[in-house]
């Protein structure tokens, strides 16, 4: 089998399979009807190089030692393997075009080729263009915004990144099909990451004014002030600049929170449209009965909710991503050489109603990408790391989550209803782990993006179908150790009564229980 790897840049599960009633995602939607999806799927910290390092080596940002930008694992850390390094060795002709691994120090400035790319990964010519002045104001100037709808003929090479990457993905799977080999091929999409700069007829797919605010656009009354992150990437834009607004918590005007809301809605469309190509070209070479298709994005991004914006902290908006796994003769049944299963949709004239082939509640992490996919693909899995594992070249700390593909939705259920010694199935339940760094107990203006040499404070956080809790503990960046004597704040949010998280009880709950699953967990 090849993999076909595809992941967004900052994009939450705003899709239509994943409940969204706004959004137009036709293309995305499409694949899921042909997938398992994840519903329940978490980064382990919401910020692009940690959580794309950490899932690429199967190893979690305590291990990778990357909180920040500014460290290869490689010589920090460990020689970890990568998972396209892996099948690379196991025969596998491996690409990478567009953002797949963060780009600069932490990828070694070359995204860990030649270890991990058969040739030098593609980048799109007009990236560097990202955060220019190309977004024109009302009074005709140009602008480096936030909200920035362009007109595609007008930046420089008449193009944009995302559509040079999907026309080289094409372009190599054109390669491939004429050259028969197996092929790891890892496309990385900017988008929706900041600027929000696309096509702006995707504009007209949400008017502002079915565009609302965030349920929850208010800071939290409990919340611990080291949760809060003050968006300090959004505020040096020129619009938001503009705004003149108070730091740390803001908050922005409602009418540009739903400009920002229906900014990143288009943004989505028009990733959607690049997948959908990106699809089809599968389709048109034949490949889609012998192809595994993952779809994921490297962490969330607020919108407005608890009065924070971008990524940056250990929230369900910011941690959450979408997750799903197409793999022929398994999600599907046997594709047919030839038969189409991607055809192009256009978002513009939506076609609604495609559901999930399969969905999975399990909470699940990205971590566990690694080893899934060498499952998935008939290689062997990778081992279990031990305790400490900074000179083990080849292990994963994520466990393949194959076995949730393979259980069907009533094995799922039975499994949870007939579980009825409560303390067994606690300790059972899946976890997911994530953690966000901080260098102070009050928002900075660094809170967002600490060094490694200022941060003092980490917040690890646990998440499980049932609740989410973090505790925000003393951090030595020196020695990389966390001390759990010296709590700075906790936070504890019950998904049933509290499913957006406004409300922390962790103040009024004991939590003992919380603590030491989350000591033994980090032990192991």
């Amino acid at each position: 089998m090849n993999v076909l790897f595809i992941v967004a840049d900052d994009l939450r599960p705003v899709l239509g399979c994943y409940g969204d009633k706004l959004v137009k995602s036709p293309n995305i939607d499409q694949l899921a009807s042909q997938s398992i999806v994840f519903s329940n799927a978490y980064a382990q910290q919401a910020v692009c190089a940690p959580s794309r390092v950490s899932f690429l080596t199967g190893r979690r940002p305590d291990t990778t030692r990357l909180y920040d930008f500014y460290s290869y694992w490689r010589v920090h850390a460990g020689n970890y393997s990568t998972m396209p390094q892996y099948f690379k060795e196991n025969g596998y002709v491996t690409l990478s075009v567009g953002k797949v691994f963060h780009p600069g120090v932490s990828s070694n400035y070359s995204d860990d080729y030649p270890q991990s790319w058969s040739v030098p990964p593609f980048h799109p010519s007009t990236e560097k263009y990202e955060n220019d002045k190309t977004c024109r104001g009302k009074d005709g100037k140009l602008y480096a915004n936030l909200v920035c709808p362009v007109d595609v003929t007008e930046m420089p090479s008449g193009t944009l990144p995302d559509i040079q990457s999907t026309e080289e993905a094409i372009r190599l799977l054109n390669v491939i099909k004429t050259n028969k080999q197996k092929f790891f091929l890892a496309v990385g999409y900017h988008k929706p990451h900041i600027p929000l700069r696309y096509p702006q007829e995707f504009l007209k797919l949400y008017p502002l004014e079915n565009i609302t605010l965030a349920p929850d656009p208010w800071v939290p009354e409990n919340l611990p002030s080291v949760a809060y992150n003050p968006w300090t990437d959004i505020r040096e834009r020129d619009d938001v600049e503009a705004l003149n607004v108070s730091f740390p918590y803001g908050p922005l005007p409602d009418d540009f929170q739903r400009q920002i809301r229906q900014s990143y809605y288009a943004a989505v469309s028009y990733l959607d449209m690049q997948v959908g190509l990106l699809l089809n070209a599968l389709d048109d070479v034949g490949l889609s009965n012998s192809t595994i298709v993952v779809f994921t994005a490297d962490h969330g991004w607020s919108l407005g909710e608890h009065g924070e914006w971008a990524k940056y902290s250990n929230f369900d908006v910011a941690t959450r991503v979408p997750l799903m796994f197409y793999v022929p003769g398994m999600t599907t049944s046997s594709v047919t050489q030839g038969e189409r299963v991607f055809p192009y949709l256009d978002p513009f004239s939506h076609i609604l109603g495609l559901v999930p082939k399969g969905r999975s509640e399990k909470v699940v992490e990205l971590v566990s990408l690694f080893s899934t996919l060498a499952e998935l693909a008939g290689l062997q899995v990778p081992p279990v790391c031990p305790e400490t594992s900074f000179h083990v070249a080849l292990c994963t700390e994520g466990a393949s989550i194959v076995r949730y593909l393979n259980a069907s939705q009533e094995k799922v259920e039975e499994e949870k209803d007939g579980c009825d010694d409560t303390s067994r199935c606690f300790n059972e339940e899946p976890v997911a782990f994530s953690q966000y760094p901080r260098p102070a107990d009050t928002p900075q203006w660094n809170s967002d993006k600490p060094k490694l040499k200022d941060i003092r404070i980490m917040g690890y956080s646990m998440r499980t179908v049932d609740y989410r809790y973090t505790v925000w503990v003393q951090f030595n960046p020196n020695n990389f150790s966390a001390n759990f004597e010296d709590v700075h704040a906790g936070e504890l949010y019950m998904v049933e009564t509290d499913p957006n998280q406004d409300y922390n009880i962790y103040n009024n709950t004991s939590h003992g229980c919380f603590f030491k699953k989350m000591l033994g967990f980090l032990k192991h």
